[in-house]
């Protein structure tokens, strides 16, 4: 596995499926070094190519001597990781059906099979827990700090006002998680416009979630992947065709 190639699809993928657009994040932890990740320079995910690509330490730090501009944000990704040593990926993202469940009283909860890991706790986290009068953005360690404690063990936390954060063991459950996540708050929304009564929504059980605990979004990933290899190949080829200014 190309692990640098792949961390691009998994942009191009979260841009496609309109989960980000000109902000959010993808990140995924070094395979030699697991005090390490790797994400983008700070660009648009949409034109990410892997030579955007900055290996940075677990302060957020690039390895490399007088680095590109990097985003704001990269705090939420070293702090998770340095918390959480199960995840390997991780991706912010303002999905627009998440946002209004992270500053309203409905709960996101699992309404259909792809989106059952909802049910092992969505949090949400608000930024004046740790600065009041913020821009809303993680721009520090403390505040990354204060987001990955609040995540906790969780697969995803909201962020009020903001958007989310999702992680998993690997690169295809954190972007598959990311996508579903997206599509069950839209589902969920349109469910309660529907139901007479917003008791009568019927969602995964407990014992269901459990039972759905497996999944790696392994046929999803193949599907992405496909799709993005041969177009990621075809802009690097025009690419090396064009004249150096």
């Amino acid at each position: 596995m190309n692990l640098l190639q792949d961390l691009v699809i998994a942009s191009r993928v979260c841009a496609d499926h309109g989960v980000i657009d000109a902000y959010g994040h993808v990140s995924v932890r070094s395979a030699d070094c697991p005090d390490r990740y790797w994400m983008s320079r700070a660009v648009a995910p949409e034109l990410i190519t892997e030579a955007d690509l900055v290996e940075l330490d677990l302060d957020s730090n690039a390895i490399m001597d007088k680095p590109p501009a990097l985003y704001n944000e990269r705090f939420i990704h070293g702090e998770i990781y340095k918390l959480r040593p199960d995840v390997n990926a991780i991706v912010h993202n303002h999905s627009h059906a998440v946002i209004p469940f992270s500053c309203s009283n409905c709960r996101l909860r699992p309404l259909f099979h792809l989106a059952a890991f909802i049910g092992q706790g969505v949090p949400t986290w608000d930024i004046r827990e740790a600065q009041r009068g913020s821009d809303m953005l993680v721009r520090n360690a403390m505040l990354g700090q204060s987001l990955a404690r609040k995540l906790g063990p969780h697969p995803a936390a909201l962020m009020r006002g903001h958007g989310s954060v999702v992680v998993g063991a690997t690169l295809p459950i954190a972007l598959g998680r990311t996508i579903y996540l997206d599509h069950n708050a839209r589902m969920q929304a349109q469910t309660l416009q529907l139901a007479n009564d917003p008791d009568e929504v019927v969602y995964l059980d407990d014992e269901e979630v459990q039972a759905l605990s497996w999944q790696a979004y392994a046929r999803s990933w193949d599907l992405w992947q496909t799709q993005w290899t041969p177009r990621l190949a075809a802009e690097a080829a025009l690419r090396a065709s064009q004249p150096v200014a």
